[in-house]
């Protein structure tokens, strides 16, 4: 007979085949917690913690960069003068995600730019008059229709010019001013196109203006005289080789106040529509040069 032992002897013995080892609990096991395991899993799972804090701020801060650039992207757009608008969006180019895209020997070329077609004298060579830049006898922006006037071809660009735009013209070589005029109502609106050879050069014109920079209003053929004597609005840009301005006023000769916002709206949409329209003119001649 044994005396002080826990349970039965182990039966295993390393040096016997088949015997089995029993789990080793410790003799002095008395129920008292591992301080130490305990603490260990405690600091694996604060490490746990922190890194899935950082995963979901990083996550955070890209979602709200993208809400903020679509902001900006919003807040940029529906300027009338700032280029053209209303055209049919570009597709997204390959590896727009942020790689550098990269073409098989098979796949199509990227798209020619518009604008360098329509920069430089040399590249843009399709037909040119106030007919091409103005066609048709009417023209309609959103909800509005404007009916096309008198129009009008000059090589003496400071002689359809007044105040002091002729100076910035010449100092720049204009070579041709396309004016036509469109009415709606009482309300007319003469635009102008300056021709350079070059877009450096109608951008350093257009830059040499002012608000004293007018092109002459156009009437006659049904359209009464307007913008001679009387204040009205104006406005002035370039694009490509292309300086453009329009003067909007009354046929009745009445001053232009800056409560008239109807007259704004006229000559916005006459400034937009001609952007668009050498926009397209870049376009046009693009298309044609990739399919050659």
């Amino acid at each position: 007979m044994s005396y002080g032992q826990g349970g039965p002897q182990s039966q295993w013995d390393p040096w016997k085949p088949n015997s089995q080892q029993e789990p080793w609990t410790g003799a002095a096991d008395d129920g008292t917690p591992d301080w130490a395991a305990l603490a260990e899993a405690s600091e694996t799972r604060n490490k746990r913690r922190k890194l899935l804090f950082i995963a979901g701020g990083a996550l955070a801060t890209v979602a709200i960069g993208t809400a903020v650039a679509v902001a900006v992207v919003s807040a940029n757009g529906g300027d009338p003068q700032a280029g053209p608008s209303g055209l049919p969006a570009s597709t997204s180019l390959p590896g727009s995600g942020g790689a550098t895209p990269s073409f098989a020997p098979t796949s199509a070329p990227p798209p020619l730019d518009p604008k360098v077609f329509v920069s430089s004298a040399k590249k843009d060579t399709a037909p040119l008059s106030a007919d091409t830049l103005f066609p048709g006898r009417q023209l309609t922006m959103g909800a509005a229709v404007y009916k096309k006037g008198p129009t009008a071809d000059t090589r003496s660009c400071a002689g359809a010019a007044g105040g002091t735009l002729p100076k910035a013209l010449t100092a720049n070589d204009c070579s041709r001013l396309l004016r036509a005029t469109y009415t709606k109502g009482d309300i007319a609106v003469t635009v102008g196109v300056a021709v350079f050879d070059t877009a450096a050069q109608a951008t350093k014109a257009k830059a040499q203006t002012d608000d004293r920079s007018i092109v002459r209003s156009l009437f006659g053929k049904g359209v009464k005289p307007f913008c001679d004597g009387a204040f009205c609005r104006s406005t002035r840009n370039a694009y490509g080789r292309y300086a453009y301005f329009t003067v909007a006023g009354f046929t009745s000769g009445k001053d232009v106040t800056n409560q008239d916002t109807k007259v704004f709206a006229v000559g916005n949409d006459l400034a937009q529509f001609t952007v668009n329209q050498i926009y397209r003119r870049g376009q046009a001649q693009a298309s044609a040069a990739a399919g050659r």
